[in-house]
């Protein structure tokens, strides 16, 4: 009787294996086809929650006021529980009539001026910031998290007093340097004055972001590079514009991106300082539409008006992101 035997190789390993299952698939790093599979859709599974918080918080109220702008809800449909499909003849009224394009006019340039100032103004604390000494630092980055901590209506509040007409502290002090005709001034009583101290409210509350996240920014530049620079010659402005700036563009292209947000949609400073007056000549679109939905009792105008803001809101930022990518192409 033969006897079948199994040959060996040179390493004295058996040639011929015996017939078996084959070896399950091994993914990257040694692991199973389906370990790997549930790592690559982990990140996923942790998006879920804020997903879902998304999608009930925001994404169904803006549903809800999408439907709203296309029916004609007043308050006899309110009391009632009407409701009144009218089509399009909500946005037919908001953008055939002059108000609106003259509220998104200011608004445009409310937010340009604003953010202008912002940037400016906190780039240049934050520079200071990089500059200062130890305690000096310290004691600027507290009065700026104090600035920025401070609530609102608070922060409003106190400009209110700030430029009162008979008592303000602003009216006081100009009446003392010599401007005796400023003793009195209605600091809220011409549309160019109101926008100013609204101008002013909003670029003191906006600057210490601004500055700290750029103070931030400035301490991952290496030393090196400013020492390469001194070494080369170059001065001051030319180590900023060779060295701190090229490092600080993502930065100030992102700040910027989200200032223009923040101050378009501002509400509560320019609504608690003179709810949109005097005249309605301070209004911007979210006051437009709160005055004209739930002031005026037009729920579906409102609701329409406030569905063109955000309109205008992704105009305005795609403008800036294609601005900034076509930058950054030409650069590279």
């Amino acid at each position: 009787m033969s006897v079948q035997t199994e040959g060996t190789d040179t390493a004295g390993e058996p040639a011929v294996r015996k017939a078996g299952a084959p070896a399950p698939p091994r993914g990257e790093g040694g692991g199973s086809a389906p370990a790997a599979r549930r790592g690559a859709a982990a990140p996923y599974l942790l998006l879920l929650p804020a997903l879902l918080a998304t999608l009930i918080l925001l994404g169904w109220p803006l549903v809800k006021n999408g439907m709203l702008s296309f029916q004609n809800l007043n308050p006899r449909q309110l009391i009632q529980h009407l409701t009144e499909w009218n089509g399009g003849d909500n946005y037919k009224e908001v953008l055939t009539g002059s108000d609106f394009w003259h509220v998104v006019g200011r608004s445009v340039v409310f937010t340009a001026v604003n953010v202008v100032l912002i940037m400016l103004l906190g780039t240049l604390t934050g520079l200071l910031l990089a500059r200062l000494g130890r305690k000096m630092r310290l004691l600027l980055l507290v009065g700026l998290v104090l600035a920025w901590a401070m609530p609102v209506i608070a922060a409003t509040t106190v400009y209110q007093w700030l430029f009162a007409q008979r008592f303000g502290v602003v009216n006081w002090v100009l009446d003392k340097l010599g401007w005796h005709s400023m003793a009195d001034y209605n600091w809220f009583g011409s549309q160019l004055s109101t926008f100013a101290v609204i101008t002013l409210l909003i670029v003191w509350m906006s600057i210490p972001f601004v500055a700290i996240n750029l103070y931030a920014a400035t301490t991952t530049i290496p030393r090196e590079l400013y020492e390469a620079a001194s070494l080369d010659g170059a001065g001051a402005w030319k180590s900023f514009t060779s060295v701190t700036f090229p490092f600080l563009r993502p930065f100030l292209y992102a700040t910027t991106f989200l200032e223009v947000i923040w101050v378009f949609k501002a509400f509560p400073q320019i609504f608690a300082i003179n709810e949109g007056g005097p005249d309605r000549l301070t209004e911007t679109l979210p006051i437009y539409a709160f005055v004209e939905g739930v002031g005026n009792q037009h729920f579906g105008v409102g609701a329409a008006i406030s569905f063109l803001t955000i309109v205008v809101l992704l105009v305005i930022t795609s403008y800036y992101l294609r601005m900034v990518l076509k930058q950054e192409e030409d650069e590279l």
